[in-house]
């Protein structure tokens, strides 16, 4: 191995180790509480060296979220290679995301924070750039499912598929931020706010035409589908619906 490969290796070595760290202090001690110097001191490198890889500690949150895309992304291919209809698809992806949250219960905290102006604007164009490219084969994965079923004709709409597709992304990453602000459902007393979103997402497929059309008060039905897809898809990896949706043996999601 040249000089210049193994210096890379190394690089990308202590980038990930920084990231690893910076997710386990974030998990002990608080987004709020970590700071650059005690990352650099758990690694046993000096916080000039951290720097060399992130020029801010936001630029280090936006590559710690960066790096858990392979995750999220393996999920959404197991849903894009199911054999369910274009519209139980659809669906998949939600359950597929509340799959992710159990995994990774700090992400959309960490997605949260960093989603916001102030904070973002503190990242590099580079970090930027590399989290776009680590979540596109997810995008990808989603649209793959949304044109299939524009030319099966199960869906017709004016509407591109990166425009149809923005509706259902903002329904699901909207309820993962009402979920994650702490106090703020039991305040509206919503008790079970993923069978809110399932049925909010039937809805809103009803409205585009997407068939087959499912009635969103039709509980028994909704929790017969998620049954199926976490049996059918993820049971592998230690999921069950109960575990997921709790509530869902009564048939109400």
């Amino acid at each position: 191995m040249s000089t210049k490969h193994r210096r890379e290796r190394e690089f990308a070595e202590r980038e990930l180790l920084f990231i690893d760290t910076a997710y386990r202090l974030m998990a002990e001690e608080g987004l709020l509480s970590l700071q650059m110097n005690r990352i650099a001191k758990e690694c046993d490198y000096s916080v000039g060296t951290l720097y060399q890889h992130f020029i801010s500690k936001e630029d280090l949150l936006l590559a710690m979220l960066t790096a858990r895309a392979a995750e999220r992304i393996q999920l959404f291919g197991r849903v894009a290679n199911w054999t369910g209809s274009s519209r139980e698809r659809i669906i998949a992806f939600v359950v597929a995301d509340v799959c992710f949250t159990r995994q990774q219960p700090l992400f959309f905290h960490l997605n949260q924070y960093i989603s916001t102006r102030v904070i973002s604007a503190a990242t590099s164009p580079g970090q930027r750039d590399a989290a776009f490219r680590a979540y596109k084969p997810l995008a990808d994965l989603f649209q793959g499912v949304i044109d299939e079923a524009v030319n099966r004709g199960e869906i017709s709409s004016t509407l591109t598929s990166y425009q149809l597709g923005a509706g259902l992304w903002s329904l699901t990453e909207g309820m993962h931020n009402l979920v994650h602000a702490q106090g703020l459902l039991e305040t509206y007393q919503i008790a079970n706010p993923y069978s809110l979103l399932f049925y909010h997402v039937n809805a809103l497929l009803n409205g585009l035409g997407w068939q087959p059309l499912q009635d969103p008060n039709d509980a028994e039905q909704s929790s017969t589908l998620i049954k199926r897809i976490v049996d059918e898809v993820f049971a592998d990896l230690g999921f069950s619906a109960h575990s997921l949706f709790p509530q869902i043996d009564q048939d109400v999601l």
